[in-house]
């Protein structure tokens, strides 16, 4: 339905306003009416298209009635569909007659200029501005959705700034203009008729934080470009070219989508008619255009890797050297922090996660701080931030805890659940759940994940370990066939089984741990006698077993599409489990490559059964399995080869704003 505005007549004296096109005029026909006036007629000039509704019915004019009745409270409504040449050269006259007089008592005359204006944004998601027939006022979801999208200018572009692009409010280079969604006004018609006439563009209160306008006016010189819209500046009065129908603007966002923010922001630009001297400006027309701010993606293990990063501390540089060699078969890059920039913290994994921010005129990387803030607190902001790879963080105010840590936040392939897509996967994060009280991952932290909408996070019960964190239990591998991945689940079932087998077998007295200096060499005798040890594993057993449940509901698998990978735990309930021997499951993957954390399990037959045992359920899918020693560099630490490594991975190619919540 078009935009429609009253328009008050006079029979005194001519009245002059403007159509915009695509708008509708509804004329006051009954308030100019003469006191004795019953009936009006109605004409207008060519380029006027008139319409009387009578009695619930639209007529086009010129029709068979010469006469309307004023008593049956008749509206008559008018549109222009071109652009008018000069001020006032269409009009409108209403002539009021007597019951049964030939000769009008009054007459209102209404001189029109039709002009254009018009605010647009790439609402089609084409990657260019266009007009368009959507519907600009609504944002909708889905490969058939329409809706403007803008990007957190979140990179830093200027290598000699201190802070990301979206803490300023100035354009820093050419670069920075390139992060940023055009927003385009158009005014077409006599230039003559705004000078009566005041365009304002504006924002409204509480959007005006989330977002900042730049406008250059008809310069593209970068000092020409101011913030004009923004924080405290809710308004701006646009002065259109004599030379130059539009004027484009660039806008970028400043905040994701939170607890708060919706991720919805309206633009508004509303022509105002100036009155005369000492009186208010009225507004006669409003277009409003609807951004969404893009939400931080995360990329699961099945993404094909872009880099890895390492940390180098005192004693792992034959880690380091280990991943470097997995990092060249993957023919990935590597980037090692080095001890000055980590300050001796070699958890990077828990430290930051890595995903992208995307609109369809551009996509970058965005790292994901996490409130930990240990050594490593200075690493994302300095040495991973800069030109189109931006940062974000979220702090904890109550404190922040191990399940505040990265390695406690994953995320798994795309999947359907019970006919519900989810074509960028779904966030896993560990909690205390269905415990009362414990531990759980910071509210500032869940929230934000939460209000990213498109990768619907699902809460694990990730308390029960020492240090509780998801990727102690879980990781997902890419595969050739059902869902194209696998999820691996720790399983001290399947360890006890395969000990088992191997005790049959005749090797009841191979150690574990051989070839390691001063650590205890328990046989498999041993390990399977040892009561304690089985009924804490058995408790863990079923916390991985809850889990497993969980996961087979919400991201809709089935048990062939999981692999049980041998792992035993040690601990006790009070203060938490951890890795027996070195967890398998915490593992770097790049594409079909894998570096394990080498298990030392005891030797049957020339090699490790724990390592055979992995090597039988993986390289069947194509995967390629090389253990990593990390025993005293990470094991004895409580974390493994996926804490001490991180992996920036390409993004998905589906698109998510064609996602439907």
């Amino acid at each position: 339905m078009a935009q429609q505005r009253r328009v008050q007549l006079s029979v005194q004296r001519p009245t002059s306003t403007v159509c915009v096109l695509g708008t509708e005029l509804s004329l006051d026909v009954r308030g100019s009416a003469p006191k004795d006036a019953v009936a009006f007629h109605v004409q207008g000039t060519p380029g006027v298209k008139l319409y009387v509704v009578h009695d619930s019915q639209s007529i086009k004019l010129p029709s068979s009635v010469g006469r309307w009745p004023l008593g049956t409270h008749p509206e008559v409504l008018l549109a222009m569909d071109a652009l008018s040449k000069d001020v006032g050269d269409e009009k409108v006259r209403i002539s009021y007659y007597r019951e049964a007089g030939g000769v009008p008592v009054g007459r209102a005359m209404l001189y029109l200029t039709c002009v254009e204006v018009s605010l647009d944004a790439d609402t089609g998601r084409s990657g260019a501005v266009s007009r368009t027939l959507l519907d600009k006022a609504t944002w909708t979801w889905g490969p058939d959705g329409h809706g403007a999208i803008l990007l957190v200018n979140c990179d830093r572009d200027d290598p000699e700034a201190e802070t990301p692009d979206n803490r300023d409010t100035a354009i820093r280079s050419y670069n920075d203009l390139k992060d940023m969604s055009q927003m385009v006004l158009r005014t077409r018609g006599p230039r003559t008729i705004f000078a009566g006439h005041r365009l304002l563009l504006h924002v409204d209160f509480s959007d005006s934080d989330k977002v900042g306008v730049f406008y250059g006016g008809n310069s593209v010189a970068l000092e020409e470009y101011k913030h004009v819209l923004g924080g405290s500046k809710l308004s701006y009065t646009v002065k259109p070219s004599r030379h130059q129908e539009e004027s484009v603007f660039y806008v970028e966002g400043l905040a994701f989508p939170d607890v708060s923010f919706s991720g919805l922001v309206a633009f508004h630009v509303t022509l105002l008619e100036s009155p005369e001297k000492g009186l208010l400006e009225t507004p006669i027309f409003t277009d409003t255009v609807v951004f969404r701010v893009a939400p931080w993606i995360m990329t699961p293990n099945t993404l094909a890797p872009l880099e890895v990063f390492v940390c180098s501390v005192d004693d792992n540089e034959d880690f380091v050297a280990a991943v470097r060699a997995v990092a060249e078969k993957a023919k990935c890059p590597l980037t090692v922090c080095p001890l000055p920039e980590n300050r001796h913290d070699r958890w990077i994994q828990d430290e930051v996660e890595f995903g992208y921010v995307q609109a369809p005129h551009k996509t970058f990387p965005v790292v994901f701080d996490s409130p930990r803030d240990r050594g490593l607190k200075d690493f994302p902001v300095k040495s991973i931030l800069g030109p189109d790879f931006g940062y974000v963080a979220r702090q904890a105010p109550e404190g922040a805890s191990s399940l505040d840590s990265f390695g406690n936040l994953e995320v798994s392939p795309p999947v359907t659940v019970q006919g519900k897509e989810y074509p960028l996967g779904r966030i896993l994060i560990g909690s205390s759940f269905p415990r009362f009280g414990g531990r759980r991952m910071a509210k500032a932290v869940k929230d934000f994940l939460v209000a990213q909408k498109v990768q619907a996070p699902v809460e694990l019960f990730s308390d029960w370990l020492l240090v509780g964190h998801v990727d102690e239990f879980l990781s997902f591998v890419p595969a050739p066939d059902r869902k194209g991945f696998r999820l691996l689940l720790a399983s001290p079932s399947a360890c006890y089984q395969l000990l088992k087998e191997k005790q049959e077998e005749g090797y009841g007295e191979a150690v574990m741990f051989q070839g390691l200096e001063k650590v205890p060499k328990p046989t498999i005798n041993e390990i399977l006698t040892n009561e304690g040890l089985r009924k804490f594993n058995c408790y863990v057993q079923s916390c991985i077993s809850w889990n497993r449940d969980i996961l087979k509901r919400m991201l809709g698998l089935a048990e062939p599409d999981i692999v049980d990978i041998p792992q035993l735990f040690r601990g006790d309930v009070a203060s938490g489990a951890e890795a027996f021997f070195p967890d398998m499951v915490n593992m770097l993957v790049l594409g079909r490559h894998l570096g394990i954390p080498k298990p030392f399990g005891p030797v049957v037959g020339g090699q490790c059964c724990l390592e055979q045992r992995v090597r039988e359920l993986l390289e069947p899918l194509g995967l390629t399995c090389t253990f990593i020693d990390d025993y005293f560099s990470y094991h004895v630490l409580s974390g493994e080869v996926h804490c001490g490594t991180n992996v920036r991975r390409k993004p998905f190619t589906f698109k998510w704003w064609h996602v439907v919540p």
